[in-house]
């Protein structure tokens, strides 16, 4: 019984892309950025390749993670991260996941791995997503940096009978603070964008209930189309009064519908199970998905993934982990973006040991987010793929990769599926 699972650790980038100049990105990597932390431990990852992907081989990050997480660190994280050791040269040939964590042996990492490169135009959440599952855009979604126009804010305020504030771009914990009072004093609702493609309301749920916003941002996804087809409408609860307003975890993505068919649509089609974990579904606005379960952060992500590794089922299990880049890449938390990743790290042990014989883990991401750089928006950087599990072959570097669609090709080739997406798969089976 086949079974991969895909797992995306958002905004995980490794360096920028030669490209990274046209995008405001030159010099952003979001990796470099947690290794600073005392909080980042991923031996792991490590021990799985990630230290050997290339660009990421080098003396800089071998010593920085040689350092591994210091004594205070462990102690203020209840002493559950272990130091990082034998990086590089006495990387591991096997791994035994246990409860304690990993007992290991010198040698050559575990997986597979490769540093795979954006081929699409853009760095946003759908973009790259659309990519690892095939679908290469040509042309970016579009972006709105002095806000909407104002006939797309005249009809989204008829569509609504409510009045629209701020119209620009903007953090989103920043929007809340400084628009929360008007909002719960008028009933307007707050409307924002970022230097991705997203068109963001926010409302306090004292004010305007989750399902009604529900019913806005279904409305908006409706008459953003064309010149105004944004890749993402993204409804924004939020609770507290002036000046202790909290975002909530009932956050909707209402993405625009992919133009073409994904390795998603093939596997369905073929008659496999394409379960989505996290905001995977709402990505692909449903599209090619078989069943699909939406979490609250990465903790509940990560369980759910657990839940289905023990079920039985032939097919993709597809997982979203969103906290990297909405907690702490988007608010240049540094430290919280180190301790999300070495919470995942810590983790990686509890899949592992409910691998099954025909099982492959993959995990990758869709984009950078450097919460080492000014900027609090997307970078756009290359991102690693790791690849583990009986059937891969252990210590092999598959290089750099010209495109996220390999990941998809990788995916189709292991269930034998003619391949009607872009990319070449990794391996041959």
């Amino acid at each position: 019984m086949k079974r991969i699972f895909l797992i995306v650790l958002d905004s995980f980038g490794i360096g920028e892309m030669p490209d990274a100049a046209d995008y405001g990105d030159t010099g952003s990597n979001t990796l470099r950025s947690v290794l600073k932390s005392p909080f980042f431990s991923m031996p792991n990852m490590s021990r799985m390749g990630l230290f050997h992907l290339d660009g990421v081989n080098s003396p800089e990050y071998v010593k920085r993670a040689e350092t591994g997480v210091s004594e205070d660190a462990q102690n203020i994280e209840s002493g559950a991260l272990d130091t990082m050791q034998d990086i590089g040269a006495n990387a591991p040939t096997e791994i035994n996941a246990c409860a304690g964590g990993i007992s290991v042996t010198s040698g050559a990492p575990v997986g597979s791995y490769a540093r795979m490169t954006e081929r699409s135009a853009g760095k946003d959440t759908t973009t790259g997503h659309w990519e690892i599952a095939g679908l290469v855009s040509e042309k970016p979604m579009p972006v709105f940096p002095d806000g909407f126009p104002l006939e797309v804010i005249a009809e989204f305020e008829r569509l609504t009978g409510r009045k629209v504030l701020c119209n620009r771009p903007y953090s989103g914990t920043a929007v809340i603070e400084d628009y929360g009072r008007a909002h719960m004093e008028t009933g307007a609702l707050i409307v924002y964008t970022s230097a991705d493609s997203v068109f963001q309301i926010a409302a306090h749920e004292e004010i305007v209930p989750v399902p009604q916003l529900y019913e806005y941002c279904e409305m908006a996804r409706a008459m953003l189309t064309g010149e105004y087809g944004v890749g993402r409408v993204i409804a924004r609860p939020f609770v507290g009064e002036p000046g202790h307003f909290v975002r909530t975890a009932r956050r909707h993505d209402y993405s625009l519908l992919p133009p073409k068919d994904t390795m998603l649509d093939q596997m369905k089609e073929a008659g496999y199970s394409v379960i989505g974990v996290g905001k995977i579904n709402d990505i692909f606005a449903g599209k090619g998905i078989t069943e699909f379960v939406r979490t609250s952060g990465n903790a509940e992500g990560i369980d759910r993934t657990l839940e289905y590794m023990e079920r039985d089922f032939e097919g993709l299990c597809f997982v979203n982990l969103v906290d990297f880049d909405m907690l702490y890449g988007h608010r240049n938390d540094t430290n919280g973006y180190a301790k999300a990743l070495s919470y995942f790290d810590e983790r990686l042990p509890e899949i592992m040991a409910k691998m099954r014989p025909e099982d492959i883990l993959m995990i990758t991401a869709d984009h950078g987010c450097d919460p080492g750089t000014p900027s609090t928006d997307h970078s756009r950087e290359y991102t690693p793929l790791i690849l583990y599990g009986t059937p891969v072959p252990a210590g092999v570097n598959l290089g750099t990769r010209p495109t996220f669609a390999d990941i998809g090709a990788t995916v189709l080739a292991y269930f034998r599926i003619p391949s009607c997406i872009e990319g070449e798969t990794l391996l041959h089976f």
